[in-house]
């Protein structure tokens, strides 16, 4: 198998190619990498690459029919702050799918894109670092 060594991806599939695009780049931070829209674009956001396979793209023809709906899967977006997150997404009018949940790694939402595609913005909890040169 060869491995890229550039972008770790993963393929959603969606109703709107140009809308997925909008969403993800407007919303999220991502840049659009390549466009054959209406079938297919991808939008890369550090190293990620997030492939949106319209109806007619050969990545949803090659789903099957009871494989393709929306899952418990998700991609998982770490954030800064979380709460200016939630702020800024409620005010441009972005909807959520969970109440902020709090645990011993950190806090998390989720939310999907237009096409029902779970996203998870996370926060990891502060973690206090242990200096090597330092002896108990």
């Amino acid at each position: 198998m060869t491995a890229s060594t550039r972008y770790a991806s993963v393929r959603y599939l969606v109703d709107d190619v140009g809308t997925a695009v909008d969403f993800y780049t407007t919303h999220l931070g991502f840049t659009l990498h390549t466009s054959a829209a209406p079938a297919f674009a991808d939008v890369v956001r550090g190293p990620l690459r997030l492939l949106l396979s319209g109806p007619t793209s050969s990545g949803a023809r090659a789903t099957p029919t009871d494989a393709a709906v929306a899952g418990r899967n998700r991609i998982h977006l770490m954030v800064d702050d979380l709460d200016a997150e939630i702020d800024r997404l409620h005010r441009s009018g972005v909807s959520f799918r969970s109440e902020l949940v709090t645990g011993p790694g950190g806090r998390q939402i989720l939310l999907t894109d237009p096409a029902g595609n779970l996203i998870e913005l996370f926060q990891p909890a502060h973690r206090p670092t242990t200096d090597a040169t330092t002896t108990p």
